[in-house]
């Protein structure tokens, strides 16, 4: 069965309940996936346990059931950077865990579901979006949380587990005995055996530079979105014609035009004949100019069109076999011992692909020498000689590191977009998607060499500038809103200002300045949205219960040889039945509470892949850490 929070309407009865603590076997704090995962693998071990129904209280802010990520109420613009046929949040035999199987539907089996079963319980925009759903599909972030919500309901309809519902903020947690108390944010407290702390994309408090922003934004009459969850900020207070300035280029950034250019009402159409699906946008009268840039001063990569885009990378140089040597290791270096050789991979899935469209592309033996080269540089200058048209240094320096002219940065811009379209369209053969490719396939295998590197270069290369990287590669967004950001920037109302976008306020003219550090372009405007988020140093997270976990040394950062990382540190993982403890929380001392366990994105430093949705066929850390988690709550039941 399932409540709501049974004090939330009754100021008499909070009064009492706010001096005796509810008892539950469980106090899950986080609705979202992981949280969601863990009721789930709990009704499962206890189903096939045969034991009494557990008794779970959910606390989440937001929604319970989707979580901040996946709201229900967000605008439709938003899209999950993921196909369908990519989403579940049950386990399958591909994820290593001691608990029972407990199969469930993965996204595009719920669509299907709710479809034939005429689910009219169900918001109706939920039909017409899962009526559009196919394998191939990326579907709305909303849509992916009403089916997370609606396994929640279908886990408690089991009656294999007992949830009340919180909506409401955890500000606290105390000790009492073996148990632990969850303190809310209204007073009321919440009493259990075991705490899951699951609070999944968590935002930093405001930086030095937000600060200054807000106030030069309340002082002159200017309009400032701090960074934080899109869905829940505002972008569209500004008027037709309006210069706006833009400052990130990752996934954020195409969820804002694409819920801006929804919002300005204008619409796309394809360009007759054009073999790369380039679309042509024809406005409204209601658009502004967003004036966008970022570090790089580049967009993210798309991903390719279809559901299943090219066939996986194999490795020449990073193979399964150099990598299982290098996890034996100690001590290494990642830029010096690991990137040399994952760069030369990147470089031969190019060259591959390259030569497979035209055996003259490149001139001699260039497989020979690219196995010859031991250093980015020397690769780069190899590359170079070949006239192959793509250095490693571009992933990170698209134009280089001398300043460029605005013209020649405009043709670059045009060259970009070109060949965005042609890569996304033909992503079997073109080079630029077979480097996108090959970063895909090695990612995971890199973030499994973090205790084999330094603790500084763990904490400046592999979580730093190599994070960037792969995000940038082999985290874009769909093609189709791809094609949609291009077509605004050819119709003018998106400009590239150049790469290292500095911010300053000119308090003569009373609005933002926005400068390229490279092209030195130089735009004012009273409207400056943040396109990014905040989300991972968990050294200033904005979350109230890990803040004052942190700030009493109940918990500490994950530290790696003197190096901080930006994760609050958990125990290991601990699979077997015969194990009691797994992914608890660590104090400043060094001691791990075994009443506490702590999954998913704030200990993303000793749980990598944790951050990852749920994949079909594929292992999952968080379906794995759900029952690690729900091990434990069982087994602290009934001590």
């Amino acid at each position: 069965m399932t409540e709501k929070d049974p004090t939330a309407d009754d100021t008499a009865q909070q009064t009492t309940a706010h001096s005796q603590p509810a008892d539950y076997d469980a106090v899950i704090v986080g609705g979202g996936p992981r949280g969601l995962a863990t009721v789930l693998r709990l009704a499962a071990r206890a189903a096939a346990e045969a034991r009494r129904t557990p008794r779970v209280a959910l606390v989440d802010r937001i929604d319970i059931g989707a979580g901040a990520t996946w709201r229900t109420d967000q605008p439709a613009a938003y899209l999950n950077n993921t196909i369908a046929a990519e989403t579940t949040i049950h386990p399958d035999e591909s994820t290593v865990m001691s608990g029972p199987a407990a199969p469930g539907p993965t996204l595009v089996d719920w669509c299907q579901q709710i479809l034939a079963e005429n689910r009219t319980d169900l918001p109706a925009w939920a039909l017409e979006e899962a009526a559009e759903v196919q394998p191939g599909v990326f579907p709305t972030r909303r849509l992916q949380g009403v089916y997370f919500r609606d396994q929640l309901d279908a886990v408690i309809a089991a009656g294999s587990v007992e949830v009340t519902e919180y909506p409401a903020t955890a500000v606290d947690l105390d000790y009492e005995g073996e148990d632990r108390l969850v303190r809310l944010e209204d007073g009321r407290s919440l009493r259990a055996p075991t705490v899951v702390l699951a609070q999944g994309m968590v935002q930093a408090d405001p930086d030095a530079e937000t600060t200054r922003l807000t106030a030069a934004a309340a002082e002159y009459g200017l309009i400032y979105t701090p960074p934080g969850m899109p869905a829940e900020r505002r972008f569209t207070d500004h008027a037709p014609g309006q210069t706006v300035l833009v400052r990130g280029l990752g996934a954020n950034f195409f969820d804002i035009a694409g819920q801006l250019a929804a919002h300005w009402g204008g619409t796309f159409q394809p360009v007759d004949g054009d073999p790369h699906g380039r679309l042509r946008y024809l406005p409204s009268g209601a658009e502004a100019r967003l004036v966008v840039s970022s570090g790089r001063g580049v967009p993210y990569r798309s991903k390719p069109d279809g559901a299943a885009g090219p066939g996986r990378y194999t490795a020449r140089y990073a193979t399964p076999e150099w990598f299982a040597e290098q996890k034996v290791r100690t001590g290494l270096d990642f830029t010096t011992d690991i990137w040399p050789v994952v760069a030369k991979d990147l470089a031969h899935a190019y060259l591959t692909a390259l030569t497979a469209q035209s055996a003259e592309a490149v001139a001699g033996d260039w497989l020979q020498r690219l196995d010859a080269v031991t250093g980015v540089e020397e690769l780069d200058q190899l590359l170079s000689e070949l006239g192959a048209g793509f250095t490693v240094e571009q992933l990170t320096h698209p134009v280089g590191r001398q300043p460029v002219d605005a013209e020649t940065w405009q043709q670059f811009i045009q060259h970009w977009i070109d060949a965005e379209l042609t890569s996304m369209s033909e992503p079997g053969t073109n080079p630029r998607a077979a480097v996108n490719n090959a970063m895909s396939a090695l990612r995971g295998q890199i973030g499994g060499l973090r205790k084999a590197l330094t603790g500084q270069s763990m904490t400046r290369d592999l979580y730093g500038w190599f994070e960037r990287v792969h995000l940038s590669l082999a985290s874009g967004p769909p093609s189709h809103r791809v094609r949609e950001v291009y077509a605004l920037a050819e119709a003018g109302f998106i400009d590239f200002l150049g790469p290292g976008m500095q911010i300053e306020v000119n308090e003569e003219k009373r609005c933002f300045n926005a400068r390229s550090a490279q092209t030195g372009r130089s735009v004012d405007a009273e409207v400056l949205l943040e396109a990014r988020m905040t989300k991972g140093d968990m050294r200033w997270t904005s979350d109230p219960l890990l803040k004052e976990l942190l700030s009493t040394g109940r918990a500490r950062i994950h530290t790696v040889e003197g190096a901080q990382t930006t994760s609050i540190e958990a125990s290991g993982a601990e699979i077997g039945e015969d194990q009691d403890h797994g992914h608890n929380l660590v104090d400043a001392e060094g001691k791990i509470d075994p009443a506490v366990v702590l999954l998913g994105i704030p200990a993303n430093s000793t749980q990598p892949g944790s951050a990852i949705g749920a994949t079909p066929g594929k292992p999952s850390p968080l379906l794995a850490g759900a029952d690690i988690a729900a091990k434990q709550i069982l087994k602290r039941s009934l001590r």
